[in-house]
């Protein structure tokens, strides 16, 4: 009878502890939006404060000041004109070898090479026609055509250094033809390596 009894309670107990042991899984829906909630209620805005008083009106200036452009660095104190190279000019708004001129390079590159142990600025120069930046550039132009020419009678490119000073180094100051021709120019400066 006791094996009776034991087989009666062991399932009964198991039962008992599965109904009670394993808690239920919830069960899983499909999730959705949550329904819209309306915003809370607007805190109270701050007082606002006072308005300042006015600040006082700055002084009226006629217009405001035009910025020139930055006038070109001065040479390096290093570089010093050299007699024996002498300036070639160049015809309005060019920045072509003109024949008399090659002349005059010709003659500079040979003392060049004849030199190896000097180095050499060339400054472009311009006429005061023309704005500021476009001068610039323009004796840029003059001074790469004087360097490529030098380069193509065998001087040295890494001997040679370039600036454009545009029209702010003019050698006359009258507006006239002769004078304007006078500041078209690129010269040559030296110093020992």
């Amino acid at each position: 009878m006791r094996l009776n009894g034991l087989t009666l309670v062991v399932p009964t107990i198991g039962l008992a502890l599965l109904l009670t042991g394993c808690p239920k899984r919830p069960q899983t829906s499909v999730a959705s939006a949550p329904a819209p909630t309306p915003p809370p209620p607007a805190a109270a805005a701050p007082p606002t404060p006072a308005p300042a008083p006015p600040a006082p009106a700055p002084p009226v200036a006629a217009a405001p000041p035009t910025v020139a452009p930055t006038p070109p660095p001065a040479p390096p104190k290093e570089y010093v004109r050299n007699d024996n190279l002498k300036t070639i000019r160049f015809d309005f708004d060019k920045s072509a070898i003109r024949p008399g001129d090659a002349k005059i390079l010709d003659a500079n590159a040979a003392w060049l090479k004849a030199n190896p142990n000097q180095l050499i600025l060339i400054e472009g120069h311009c006429d005061e026609r023309g704005t500021p930046e476009y001068n610039l550039a323009l004796g840029d132009r003059r001074t790469k055509t004087a360097t490529n020419y030098l380069v193509s009678q065998g001087v040295d490119a890494s001997r040679i250094t370039t600036i454009s000073y545009g029209k702010e180094r003019p050698l006359c100051t009258q507006q006239t033809e002769a004078c304007w021709a006078q500041n078209r120019r690129d010269e040559f400066l030296t110093k020992e390596r």
